[in-house]
């Protein structure tokens, strides 16, 4: 009988099933990080358990730590300090792989676990991060955890999870020169709304996505939580192989092709039936921004601050009054008119190579309009250094932006770095929220280079589409 993706990888992981469609599903690698690491680490430890196998959990230092150069152990966050001291000492006792700040393989955890090769086709990864899912976009099934849940899957190797239902999403047609993936999620949740994955496992396909490359693919599967999903994927190819070639925890040599020959039936059998089936036609897709305070809050970037009056629904109608008043705009404004005053590109969502790439190519021999404060956070270290060997550090420099060490940074608030109460920020990061970067900060959602041409002109902006890629 034909099969879905996923459920050939939950019936791999399966160890047994418990009744009312809750399965106990094997874990294969539980990353941490400081903001709950250490917490569930002291958790072990208090209850008297130990690590089942701690060669399979690693931690690094991304959500509190500071990245202004220069950095160390203090951070803007208060009692910041403490979280990243207790989480190096708890980790250290448990004797798991710790990317601790200074080190070359430190970086936010989505990033991290991809780019070292951690994370793997087919393979289960669980986090206390509900962004986790970013590494479906290289085939594997990953989801985002609570602290205790995470204690359970280090002493046991096991969670206890409720099946959830399939659902694919296919993208068809072309994508138009300078559309990237993160417009194409946006698109999605604009369209079904950001409650339209609830309860599924939702694979990406189409022709649209099989072009992406695996970076592409996992900004895509970023934001699957943003559509309420339990997680997203794509199915690995060959594109996955040969971004997997090579990197430090992959396999190597004969294992390595081993490996490569069971990827390669890791994608859904043609005739296999999912709960639920949707499509977007890209061939007239734009570049995508949003005005609210979610990320359904999305429209072409040419378009105008839509009206809430023309919404039928009551409670969709009030959720975009209240979004118009916290972002201060008025129906009928065209978004290109719309004054910023930062910039922010980072986040395990955009701040990859290829991301950083796409935005420098537009920033070079630019500068970032007056007023308009612009910051650049890499992924990982490991991107940070490959950047500065391009040459990249003095572009976004020359250009304006402050260039920092990597770590989460201002993708989301914690007591930390914000741009400030009222400001008004075009940013590649994945939640707009009211506050999410800052108490009273306002959030546009955009691509990379969206967030590059806006901080050149001064107001929301699309680049050129001619030789941009779509990362």
């Amino acid at each position: 009988m034909p099969s879905t993706l996923f459920k050939k990888l939950w019936d791999l992981h399966r160890v047994t099933e418990l009744g009312s469609d809750e399965h106990l599903i094997y874990i294969d690698r539980v990353f941490l990080h400081e903001r709950t690491g250490s917490i569930a680490l002291q958790g072990l430890t208090s209850s008297q358990r130990s690590i089942r196998r701690p060669r399979q959990v690693f931690c690094t230092m991304d959500h509190i730590v500071d990245t202004f150069p220069g950095r160390g152990d203090a951070t803007l966050m208060p009692s910041g300090a403490d979280f990243i001291l207790a989480t190096r000492e708890a980790a250290n006792q448990a004797g798991i792989t710790l990317f601790d700040i200074g080190d070359p393989n430190q970086g936010i955890t989505h990033v991290v676990a991809a780019e070292l090769g951690i994370a793997l086709p087919g393979a289960t990864i669980v986090c206390p991060d509900s962004h986790t899912c970013t590494l479906g976009g290289m085939g594997a099934l990953a989801w985002g955890i609570g602290s205790t849940e995470a204690e359970h899957a280090m002493a046991t190797n096991t969670l206890r999870v409720s099946k959830p239902k399939t659902m694919r999403v296919t993208f068809t047609g072309e994508l138009q020169p300078g559309v990237t993936a993160k417009d194409l999620i946006l698109k999605l949740i604009s369209q079904y709304g950001a409650r339209g994955g609830a309860g599924y496992a939702i694979e990406f396909a189409g022709p649209v996505i099989e072009k992406l490359s695996v970076e592409a693919r996992m900004t895509l599967c970023n934001m699957a939580v943003e559509f309420s999903a339990f997680t997203g994927f794509t199915a690995p190819d060959e594109t996955t192989i040969s971004y997997l070639a090579d990197r430090p925890y992959a396999p190597t040599g004969t294992a390595f092709e081993q490996a490569a020959e069971h990827w390669r039936t890791l994608h859904s059998d043609d005739g296999a039936v999912f709960d639920a089936e949707l499509q977007i036609d890209c061939t007239s897709l734009k570049t995508m921004v949003t005005w609210g305070t979610s990320p359904e809050h999305a429209i072409a970037i040419d378009s105008c601050v839509p009206d809430p009056a023309l919404e039928t629904d009551p409670k969709v109608r009030e959720g975009m009054e209240k979004a118009q008043h916290y972002m201060d705009l008025t129906p009928g404004t065209e978004t290109q008119q719309i004054k910023i005053d930062a910039a922010f590109i980072g986040s395990c969502t955009n701040s990859r190579l290829s991301d950083l790439r796409v935005a420098a190519s537009y920033l070079k021999g630019k500068h970032v309009a007056p007023g308009v404060a612009a910051v650049c956070v890499p992924g990982s270290t490991r991107v940070k250094s490959a950047a500065e060997a391009e040459g990249l550090d003095k572009i976004f420099e020359a250009a304006g932006f402050a260039w920092r060490e990597s770590g989460c940074s201002m993708c989301f608030y914690a007591g930390g770095e914000t741009f400030g109460a009222g400001a008004r920020v075009i940013s590649s990061t994945n939640r707009n929220f009211e506050g999410r970067q800052g108490p009273g900060t306002r959030t546009h959602l955009a691509s990379p280079v969206t967030v590059a041409a806006s901080a050149c002109h001064g107001f929301i902006s699309a680049a050129p589409a001619a030789g941009q890629s779509n990362e």
